[in-house]
């Protein structure tokens, strides 16, 4: 794990030793620094940092549409905007914002209206909480549900973590960053920093190490304070610095196997240690690992409409980043009863034949498709030069598929089809879901209102027994990872040896402890079709959607509303948005 390696951006590298000393000794003296900075001159930190982000938002996105081989003029470049400063931007205004809540001497869920979820659970409302959530997101809501069992006095009281008591440090944090998306690794810092009063060393994952000097401006007043060392570098590095002794604690997003060398480290040996249960780690991890994500489609009386529409929603997310995300939906389960399955297949055929054509961008995606391919003789490709790959999936008689246990990371989509109508199909997917599919990191139900009433309660219970971080119900769960007040992670209660889709959560701005899951909606139809519906939902065709024409025109005007929020600029974002 220490062997030599290239020099990297910095002049440092693992054979370098003193340099990663250094920085990490300098760290040990901003965890000082940090345990005296006050809640409030810790709010005020963060908003040098939004203003820092501010300065870079331009040029980061640039920087991750060069890596991602997007031309400046294509509408997918609204993903870079979203997904990208966007998404660190109202992390750090939410972050601020309940560091200021407990330095006045309030609780972050001072004054929230906490509900009921299946199984006595406590719900807490995580979106909207603004005026501004209303509008720019009308129709979409998320609640956490906390654990069976855990009151809501519990839940207020434990809210804020460490920023309880700022002053007790808890040593120097590593973060190893995503390769994929361009928001993680920032986000997951400021998680260290404040959720947990961890000073970081960030070392970047090399796929985005173009980004290393739009980071270091843009998390430089963190960096200034002396609680953020940033470094690049190969697996050596991440390795020397995973077991240095001065390093208390290790936080990666990535693959579970690559979890795995750092746990337990490399080849045999490492996989002898996992089987005996002796982590070569000697310290504490957490870890978000990703998945194969479901989407359930319950059937029901749809129109036409509704079908191409469902059928683009369920293609963006597994198309998103070309595919590239540990929340992208890997396996669509449908009904063989319903009398629109044929329609519904025939429409997801065509979104993803005719989504905009896209280079697979992330190392090893040719060789994960043909694998894919090698492993389902009888899939299908799709799109242009056969860049997609659908695989239909046999039903009972056939679990363990590998389109079911293997995270592909690329664009490779199963349908499973399972026997039964309403609740019987309901129940037979969520119990197929939990016990054959790899990882617990999110699951998405598409369901039209008319049976989502019928079911009634017993649609609640099914969303309760699904074991996933994140449950999405006509919405696709990365909103989950977009809101900066939701906990992201997978469901709890996976551990070191058996870390499947990761440990702990990120995100989470309102530092809510122990939370279960978090539960999005989102309307089964875009504006205006919703309200005709019956849907009081006045948002259009999302611009997450791979389809949506506008997206890099509303991604960058959202952003700038992040930068600096004026009822002004809301005119613009929604004329930008019903243009999809």
């Amino acid at each position: 794990m220490t062997a030599a390696a290239p020099e990297d951006s910095t002049g440092t590298t693992a054979g370098d030793v003193p340099g990663l000393d250094t920085m990490l000794a300098e760290l040990a003296e901003g965890e000082r620094r940090w345990a005296a900075t006050s809640l409030a001159e810790r709010g005020a930190l963060l908003t040098r940092v939004h203003a820092a982000v501010c300065a870079e938002a331009e040029n980061w996105v640039r920087v991750a549409s060069r890596i991602k081989l997007l031309s400046d003029d294509s509408p997918l470049v609204g993903e870079e905007w979203l997904s990208g400063p966007y998404a660190l931007l109202t992390s750090l205004d939410a972050l601020a914002r309940t560091l200021r809540t407990i330095a006045s001497g309030h609780g972050p869920l001072d004054g929230a209206k906490f509900g009921q979820a299946p199984g006595g659970r406590v719900s807490v409302p995580v979106l909207p909480l603004t005026v501004r959530d209303r509008l720019l997101m009308n129709g979409f809501s998320a609640e956490v549900w906390m654990p069976p069992r855990v009151d809501a006095d519990t839940v207020r009281r434990r809210a804020g973590l460490g920023a309880l008591r700022p002053e007790r440090t808890s040593g120097i944090g590593l973060v190893l960053g995503a390769g994929n998306i361009t928001s993680i690794a920032p986000l997951d810092v400021l998680y260290e920093l404040v959720a947990h009063n961890r000073v970081v060393v960030l070392k970047l994952n090399p796929v985005l190490g173009e980004l290393e000097p739009v980071f270091r401006r843009a998390l430089a007043p963190l960096v200034d304070h002396g609680v953020l060392r940033i470094v690049t570098g190969g697996g050596d590095v991440g390795g020397y610095l995973a077991h240095h002794p001065d390093v208390a604690h290790v936080h990666i997003t990535g693959a579970l196997a690559t979890h795995d060398v750092v746990a337990f480290g490399p080849g045999e040996e490492g996989r002898a240690r996992k089987a005996a249960g002796t982590p070569l780690l000697d310290k504490p991890m957490t870890s978000e690992l990703g998945g194969v994500s479901p989407v359930i489609v319950v059937p029901g009386t749809w129109s036409a409409a509704d079908l191409r529409y469902q059928a683009e929603h369920i293609a963006t997310q597994r198309l998103h980043n070309s595919g590239h995300n540990c929340i992208a939906s890997q396996v669509v389960v449908v009904s063989g009863d319903w009398p629109q399955r044929e329609a519904f297949l025939g429409h997801l055929r065509d979104a993803l034949r005719t989504a905009p054509a896209r280079p697979a961008w992330y190392p090893g995606s040719a060789d994960r498709l043909a694998d894919a391919a090698r492993s389902h003789p009888g899939a299908e490709w799709q799109g242009a030069a056969g860049s997609r790959l659908l695989v239909e999936l046999g039903g009972e008689e056939s679990p363990g598929a590998a389109v079911e246990t293997t995270e592909y990371f690329a664009p490779v989509l199963g349908v499973l089809t399972l026997p039964g109508l309403g609740s019987e199909f309901l129940d037979r997917a969520v119990e197929r879901a939990n016990r054959d599919l790899f990882g617990t990191l999110g699951a998405n139900i598409v369901i039209d209102p008319v049976t989502m009433k019928r079911l009634g309660r017993s649609f609640d219970r099914a969303v309760a027994e699904l074991r996933y971080g994140t449950v999405a119900v006509n919405a696709w769960t990365a909103l989950g990872f977009l809101t900066a007040t939701a906990p992201w992670g997978a469901f709890p209660g996976h551990t070191v040896t058996d870390a499947g889709s990761g440990i702990g959560v990120v995100h989470n701005a309102l530092l809510i402890d122990a939370p279960e899951r978090t539960v999005v909606r989102g309307p089964f139809r875009p504006f205006p079709r919703s309200v005709a519906g019956g849907e009081f939902a006045l948002f259009p065709k999302p611009p997450w959607f791979v389809t949506a024409r506008s997206a890099a025109l509303t991604g960058r005007r959202l952003t700038r509303l992040a930068q600096r929020p004026s009822w002004a600029r809301m005119p613009a974002v929604f004329a930008a948005a019903f243009r999809a």
